[in-house]
């Protein structure tokens, strides 16, 4: 049944708040929509008042996508169906669903498919942005594993897009964002993984940064698609796994994901391990227990960006770590993830994302607690992109970043893909009422801002 939550509601201040603490917008309304009837009634009750709409899951937008001041938020969290056809490796899931959720329900089976690093984020927002995780050089990223999407339009239709109908449609949501309406449900194709695999984190002080770094690009980039890893600068956390002499201190870190043989994945390890970590967690954990591994509390501040690179040169290396050193909050994590594998190798055109075949992303994750220290981390990420820039492809995996703006949003799919997108956003939403996103706009609306 609808619920809808005004300023007056008691849940309206829980209910509006997204991931990232810096976003503080009130909609005059949020619609919890159980089903696509909710979602038409809701849809209409906007049109009718002229309201903005959004569509929120996850709210793990870090721009805040997933809100707005004064308008309609269609809040989908209360769809959270999942059902598993284990014979089939099949998955459905409902539009509001987490990846932890989702994770949690496909490991009974000892099945999962490419899912998000951070298990609160939205399984549709993740997905329909592309959908970066751990398993995307064996089973290539989310998107990839989308066999069919359920949403509603602007103009209240529900639509089922498959390789049967709507072809277009799925293929638009591969990638090219929530520009087309309000997703209820999806499928996947699932595959054998856990739910015990070879994971976790080695660490070592940030002094040694330099080899560390070095050792891990060169085994990353020419390691079996079932490894699935990241280089990371952060802080050591007061927990009781890390030495107490490395608790708050800046740390270089390397996280492993292994799908593969044991034994295999025990030899390929051992190239970082002869490194001597002073933190080494790898070991046998259940897969849904990796995919919480960086999960951060509620209510801090973020702001994020990312850019491709074909190779990280030396250079290049150096001027991550030296952006890493200089990080202004202890909470940041400064990422570099390789991409290869299956991702680079599906067929670029079954989906709207441009330079598959880029090799890494570097991702700049600034997270902090005190609005006073806004400026200094939003500083920090601008400054390490153009330190970074000599060193990138041009190219973005938009599901990384914030608003940057309509060129980095054509830059992440490339010329020919986004007017192929523009031609379907025209189609399925020529009004835009979807704007709230990384916003591809229809032509109508082109022709209105040329002229």
């Amino acid at each position: 049944m609808m619920q809808w939550f005004g300023p007056a509601a008691p849940e309206y201040d829980e209910r509006r708040a997204l991931f990232n603490a810096m976003i503080d917008k009130r909609p005059r309304l949020i619609a919890a929509c159980d089903g696509p009837a909710d979602v038409k009634e809701a849809l209409e009750r906007a049109r009718k008042e002229r309201l903005r709409v959004a569509v929120r899951s996850g709210g793990h937008s870090v721009a805040g996508q997933s809100t707005n001041d004064d308008g309609l938020v269609v809040d989908v969290r209360p769809m959270k169906t999942v059902e598993i056809d284990a014979s089939a490796r099949r998955a459905r899931v409902g539009g509001g669903c987490t990846w932890g959720e989702f994770d949690a329900a496909a490991q009974e089976h000892g099945l999962a498919t490419t899912g998000g690093r951070i298990s609160t984020t939205g399984v549709s927002g993740l997905t329909l942005g592309g959908g970066s995780g751990w398993l995307e050089r064996r089973h290539g990223l989310s998107c990839d594993n989308l066999l069919a999407v359920e949403l509603v339009t602007a103009d209240g239709r529900e639509i089922r897009a498959d390789e049967t109908q709507h072809q277009d449609l799925l293929w638009a949501s591969k990638g090219g964002g929530g520009n087309f309406g309000v997703v209820t449900a999806l499928e996947f194709g699932l595959h054998p993984v856990g739910p015990m695999i070879l994971g976790g984190l080695m660490a070592w002080p940030a002094d040694r940064g330099p080899e560390v770094a070095r050792t891990f690009r060169d085994w990353a980039d020419s390691a079996p698609d079932e490894l699935g890893t990241g280089l990371v600068v952060l802080n050591g956390p007061p927990e009781e796994f890390i030495p107490p002499h490395l608790q708050g201190q800046p740390l270089v870190g390397v996280a492993v994901c292994w799908t593969g043989d044991e034994a295999t994945g025990d030899d390929l390890v051992k190239v970082m391990r002869d490194l001597t970590p002073e933190i080494d967690l790898v070991g046998p954990m259940p897969y849904a227990a990796l995919q919480s591994m960086l999960d951060d509390p509620p209510g801090l501040r973020q702001y994020w960006s990312a850019d491709y690179h074909d190779t990280f040169t030396d250079e290049a290396l150096e001027v991550f770590l030296d952006a890493g050193a200089r990080r202004p909050s202890p909470l940041t994590q400064h990422l570099l993830l390789p991409w290869g594998g299956v991702l680079g190798r599906i067929d670029p055109e079954s989906t709207p994302l441009g330079q598959r075949g880029a090799r890494w992303v570097s991702h700049p994750f600034a997270t902090w607690q005190d609005a006073v220290d806004d400026d200094a981390n939003i500083a920090w990420v601008r400054e390490y992109r153009k330190a970074n820039a000599p060193f990138t492809t041009g190219g973005v995996y938009l599901n990384f970043i914030g608003d940057e703006g309509d060129e980095r949003i054509r830059a992440a799919f490339g010329a020919d893909k986004y007017e192929r997108l523009v031609a379907i956003k025209s189609e399925y939403d020529p009004a835009n009422v979807f704007a709230g996103n990384q916003n591809i706009r229809p032509r109508a609306t082109h022709l209105k801002r040329r002229g």
